[in-house]
């Protein structure tokens, strides 16, 4: 896959100074050869999202878009496929697309300050990922027996867990806070968001609806909490296959048609991409990393610029 690049870089945005006041100064070994008094108290930078960014030459006319990960992960999420073909942040530049990838509050490279959330962090096993992103039967887990069919690429799995961090379970007001503080900077942005991602998004979005040009969730976990933000923001809700495996993939199912479905009632631009029955069947709840996932992605901003469009 070739493209160029105009320019590319790193940013962070949103988050805050926090004082911590209590500890004492110690002294500490921080590599074989070297030690000095390190004091615990300060000021520290937290809560802020980590970007970087990409500018394809030409570059496409119209908003920029942004790349929100799913829970626990971070932004490699878009970047190469487990089995290391190119991920669809790559298919965004080639087709001309400037793209700003998101690394979350607490998440990769925009790291976090021990103590400072609430809990302990969680990490995600192999097996809870296998179950939960429908990859296949329970019980094909040891084996790695893959539902029929299957798109994700089962050889490269075990590299999955690669790509899972520590993820504290209430920082998600403060990620829509960084998001909307992302869009601050990019002006209007097509948002594409997956999983946990969604939730983020849609937050975001419902505090400050104008940053938003549009937005493409990939089998989101949340839900707006109003739809009356949306009523103007193209949404092209997208999901995969083996969704009748599970009753809790099967409501969520539902709940997305019945999404889209209040949404066009009212006149919102919105949309369900069904890519089992509209791209090709197969398809994992990492649409992203999946064998037909270019397929997936043309599809999806296709139809956000049918939605566009309509409404332009």
């Amino acid at each position: 896959m070739t493209y160029r690049l105009k320019d590319f870089g790193s940013y962070t945005a949103g988050g805050r100074l926090h004082r911590v006041d209590a500890g004492a100064p110690r002294t500490i070994q921080f590599t074989r050869d070297a030690s000095y008094v390190y004091d615990p108290r300060g000021h520290f930078a937290v809560e802020h999202a980590y970007v970087q960014y990409f500018v394809p030459e030409p570059r496409r006319p119209g908003p920029p878009v942004v790349l929100v990960h799913g829970g626990g992960m971070h932004g490699s999420t878009w970047e190469t496929t487990p089995d290391g073909r190119p991920g669809w942040l790559h298919g965004l530049l080639r087709a001309g697309y400037e793209v700003h990838v998101v690394d979350a509050v607490e998440r990769g490279r925009a790291g976090f300050l021990p103590g400072l959330f609430e809990g302990e962090p969680i990490v995600r096993s192999l097996e809870e990922a296998w179950n939960l992103f429908r990859m296949g039967p329970a019980d094909g887990f040891a084996a790695r027996r893959p539902f029929p069919g299957q798109q994700f690429p089962i050889h490269a799995f075990d590299t999955l867990g690669r790509y899972q961090v520590p993820r504290w379970l209430g920082t998600t007001p403060l990620q829509a806070a960084a998001l909307n503080a992302v869009l601050a900077r990019t002006g209007p942005a097509l948002v594409i968001c997956h999983s946990q991602g969604g939730e983020i998004t849609f937050d975001a979005q419902n505090a400050a609806p104008e940053r938003m040009a549009g937005i493409i969730a990939v089998e989101p976990s949340g839900f707006p909490a109003a739809l009356e933000p949306l009523a103007d923001v193209p949404l092209v809700l997208m999901y995969g296959d083996y969704l009748d495996t599970e009753p809790r993939w099967t409501k969520r199912r539902d709940d997305w048609r019945a999404l889209v479905d209040n949404l066009t009632a009212n006149g919102a631009p919105a949309r369900v991409l069904d890519t089992a029955a509209e791209v090709a069947p197969g398809g994992s709840h990492m649409l992203m990393m999946d064998a037909h996932g270019d397929a997936c992605l043309a599809a999806a901003l296709e139809a956000y610029e049918a939605l566009a469009a309509h409404g332009s």
